[in-house]
């Protein structure tokens, strides 16, 4: 097993967030925008997924404005996936994707244009593999963006993604991850593409869970920032924590923050992931070799645990920054 590792831990990370916020979106949102020092967020791009494309861009907005960092632009993009039917988490997320909180129109607006042209443009000029992508939902908007420019992998360092699913299982079938059964052709397109990938899958997320104890440490720090995320996730882990019987409940875009901030806190390996995107029951599942039975070729590395105090400690340090 390979503790996760990288030159991004030392040095300053060049960052887009795309994302569908979504309860745990949003959480993700405001422990990078807390973090400065080693993110230089560059933007958020929004994609449909959690809730509709209007929704997702409303709830970025409102988690740039809540971390108090509202130079950063939202680029909207996709508002349904390459191919399959949209599909949403409302259930889980609630109507507006946010549930436990009030939520508004964010005081500015969104930035002119849309989030996958600004994906060409940045990753077209960007110094070669320069800028690293957190995929936080569906994986649409970097999937129409190699499609109709497949020379912006140039630009790109790493894709860390939110998605996927082998040893835990599925949490929207047996065998798929949201993310992925929302768009698993997009997922199969950024795969092909050939840039390094990193998967933080329910495998991981699922091991990162909530308790009494590190949702007081939350509370405790009782400002603007912990409320709202206490109260978001008091709301957000009840499904999955009466779903799966779990003690807690997964957090599950934030393990892509903290993967960046501290790959040390993690570990996986390298291994070959399919998707599959047939129609059928195994719609959208992650295949992964973990064992290497197949011999091909790496494409993947495949975190697959974690230190949980460690990743809450960390969220915890980065939101008492916050107002």
């Amino acid at each position: 097993m390979i503790t996760a590792t990288g030159a991004h831990a030392a040095q300053k990370i060049d960052l887009i967030i795309d994302t569908d916020p979504g309860a745990d979106d949003v959480v993700a949102l405001l422990f990078a925008l807390a973090s400065p020092q080693e993110l230089n967020v560059r933007a958020l791009t929004t994609v449909a997924g959690n809730v509709r494309l209007e929704k997702t861009s409303r709830n970025a907005r409102l988690a740039r404005e809540w971390a108090g960092r509202e130079e950063i632009p939202v680029y909207a993009g996709a508002s349904e996936p390459l191919v399959r039917k949209p599909i949403y988490a409302e259930d889980i997320h609630g109507k507006e994707g946010l549930s436990g909180i009030a939520v508004y129109e964010p005081r500015k607006g969104l930035a002119e244009g849309n989030a996958v042209e600004y994906l060409i443009d940045t990753l077209m000029t960007a110094k070669r593999h320069s800028i690293t992508i957190a995929m936080l939902g569906p994986q649409t908007n970097l999937a129409l963006a190699l499609i109709r420019e497949p020379e912006i992998v140039q630009g790109i360092k790493e894709v860390v993604v939110m998605g996927g699913a082998h040893f835990n299982g599925g949490n929207i079938t047996p065998v798929a991850e949201f993310n992925l059964f929302a768009d698993p052709q997009a997922a199969q397109v950024v795969l092909n593409s050939g840039v390094k990938l990193t998967y933080l899958p329910l495998d991981v997320t699922h091991e990162i869970l909530t308790s009494d104890t590190r949702m007081q440490q939350i509370a405790a720090l009782n400002n603007d920032a912990s409320r709202r995320v206490v109260d978001i996730l008091n709301e957000y882990i009840k499904a999955d924590m009466e779903h799966y019987g779990l003690p807690g409940g997964p957090v599950h875009d934030a393990a892509v923050i903290a993967y960046l901030l501290k790959p040390q806190l993690f570990s996986g390996r390298a291994v070959n992931v399919v998707i599959d995107s047939r129609e059928g029951p195994t719609f959208g599942q992650t295949i992964v070799d973990w064992y290497d039975c197949l011999k091909s070729p790496k494409n993947t590395f495949w975190v697959e645990s974690a230190d949980d105090q460690g990743f809450f400690d960390l969220l915890t340090e980065r939101l008492a920054r916050l107002k």
